[in-house]
């Protein structure tokens, strides 16, 4: 890799990330289809016009305001590759808190195969989860066809599409029967799972990813939770005995997201979990 080629990378990334050095280092990795570490042990590397194109493409889309991960076409999340495209949300650190529970859960539960991931955007959540426990079915619902696209490619790279039923439907599927795949599917469900939208409308409207990432898969209403009211009022009818919820949820409304939860399920184990910064982040109901 030439100094000045270096430079120039860092120069145009030096206003636009926290971190240049790594992301100059991955975009070019991405470009030249090497992994990380090869770029970084061969500082002699040059790119063909074609490589010096799609990276002069790539840092214009950087500057422009678009995501990097976007500009990428893949991110990395609990130790998985996928796609993501403007279509869906970029996979967080956080939201493999849930992938962690419900993992754990289902193999100190072996009986439990049945899984619903609510909202499914690109498919972290499921694929991540059917990669780790195989014993798992799941169905995964998104109203988005293109998210849902986006998570049966992810699916598919992951060796994990023969166990994952991608349903477009707004949250779960209007009927158990109707909308079965064959005998297939569940009638219910032993795990539900869900990161929907929970920002506020007006909090989302001054954040910096307003625009950047799609709408649909943020804007939680007024008040973050309308997306909570309704599917909270659905789950019960898709329940086996004995199944556990987790809902990812915004972290100022933690206390708010327990009541709400207790008016759908009274006499049961609520627990309000923290993610690594110490922010209420997940909400587990195990009926």
């Amino acid at each position: 890799m030439t100094p000045s080629l270096l430079s120039d990378i860092l120069t145009r990334l030096a206003h636009l990330s926290d971190t240049p050095a790594l992301d100059a280092s991955v975009l070019l990795a991405r470009i030249v289809e090497r992994p990380r570490s090869w770029i970084l042990a061969h500082p002699e590397l040059t790119l063909t016009d074609e490589q010096q194109n799609q990276l002069d493409a790539s840092l214009a889309r950087l500057e422009k305001g678009e995501s990097f991960p976007y500009v990428l076409g893949r991110w990395e999340f609990f130790g998985l590759e996928f796609e993501v495209t403007p279509d869906v949300l970029i996979p967080r650190p956080e939201t493999e808190l849930l992938v962690e529970k419900a993992i754990a859960w289902l193999q100190k539960n072996p009986t439990k195969m049945n899984v619903a991931d609510i909202g499914a955007g690109s498919g972290a959540i499921a694929v991540s989860i059917a990669v780790n426990v195989p014993s798992v079915n799941i169905l995964a619902t998104d109203i988005s066809s293109k998210a849902l696209d986006v998570a049966r490619r992810n699916a598919e790279k992951n060796g994990v599409s023969e166990r994952i039923e991608f349903v477009e439907c707004d949250l779960l599927p209007e009927s158990k029967v109707e909308s079965r795949k064959s005998d297939l599917r569940p009638s219910t469900f032993d795990l539900i799972c869900s990161n929907l939208p929970y920002i506020p409308t007006n909090t989302l409207k001054q954040l910096p990813i307003y625009g950047r990432e799609p709408t649909l898969a943020l804007d939680g209403g007024d008040d973050g939770l309308d997306l909570f009211r309704k599917l909270l009022s659905m789950i019960p009818d898709w329940l086996a005995p004995n199944a556990l919820i987790l809902l990812e949820i915004e972290s100022t409304l933690g206390e708010q997201t327990m009541q709400l939860a207790r008016q759908y399920f009274q006499n049961t184990n609520i627990t309000l979990h923290q993610d690594l910064t110490g922010r209420d982040r997940l909400l587990e109901i195990q009926t």
